[in-house]
């Protein structure tokens, strides 16, 4: 029970903390247009979408996928096509005669 505590307190304050950053970049953003700071506003743009891009090169997605589980055996689409059926997927070695 603790735990389920933990986590949630956890997720709350990871929540306020970007509610947090999403003001204070709402706020910088309005005072700058304010100012009529645009071309700073740009440069900040520039900058914020190229660190955006580095971030996301350097992730290491390729062992995400392997470390997510698999999908269930499902052969919807082959059982659509006629192809095979429960049976023959349960028993390979005996495969379906097409008519």
């Amino acid at each position: 029970m603790p735990m389920r505590n933990a986590a949630a307190a956890a997720r709350k304050r990871r929540r306020l903390m970007t509610l947090l950053w999403s003001a204070v970049v709402a706020a910088i953003t309005i005072y700058l247009i304010y100012k009529e700071q645009i071309a700073l506003l740009y440069v900040l743009a520039t900058v914020s979408v190229t660190v955006l891009l580095v971030v996301v090169a350097m992730a290491d997605l390729g062992d995400a996928r392997r470390a997510a589980p698999s999908a269930p055996y499902d052969d919807s689409a082959a059982a659509a096509d006629g192809t095979t059926t429960a049976a023959t997927a349960a028993n390979p070695a005996r495969p379906r005669r097409r008519v």
